[in-house]
């Protein structure tokens, strides 16, 4: 199979059997694996392919009432604070739940999400309403630390990375 076989097949494959872009993309790849490892060919710039389309999909936004409903839902302080950093920030929710104390800037208003999805780190803003619940539930959290310690207890062994401030 030459050059004009394979865009021809790629082509088909989005054309006449309508599949998903990740499965032409799978077959590309699979075709390019091939070629290269398997027969130690370069395969030429496959530029006449018509490439299937991803299906457009609008995002679910809230309305404002719906957003506050939901933050009427949760009644409890701490979760409460979590729904309401999630939103803000728009972090998932492992972001939000692996959440450190140090990735916290409070100066800057902004939050470090490190390893999120792709294995990306991002910095979202932290949403000023937010701060001052934050900080408060911070000194609680600080607070029973410190009384957890002068108790002998709540010492643990972290890497430097996870290490209180």
């Amino acid at each position: 199979m030459g050059k004009t076989e394979i865009e021809a097949f790629l082509t088909a494959l989005a054309m006449e059997r309508n599949v998903a872009a990740s499965i032409q993309g799978q077959a590309l790849t699979a075709l390019l694996f091939l070629y290269k490892e398997v027969l130690h060919t370069e395969l030429p710039w496959l530029d006449e392919v018509t490439r299937a389309k991803r299906p457009a999909r609008l995002p679910t936004v809230l309305t404002r009432e719906e957003v506050r409903a939901l933050f009427r839902y949760v009644d409890d302080l701490l979760l409460s604070l979590i729904v309401q950093l999630l939103y803000g920030t728009g972090m998932r929710l492992m972001e939000g739940l692996r959440l450190r104390v140090k990735d916290v800037e409070f100066t800057r208003s902004e939050v470090v999400v490190r390893d999120g999805k792709g294995g990306k780190d991002r910095v979202p803003m932290l949403p000023a309403s937010l701060s001052d619940r934050l900080r408060a539930h911070l000194a609680v959290v600080r607070k029973q630390h410190d009384a957890d310690l002068s108790l002998g207890k709540g010492k643990v062994r972290l890497p430097n990375m996870l290490a209180w401030p």
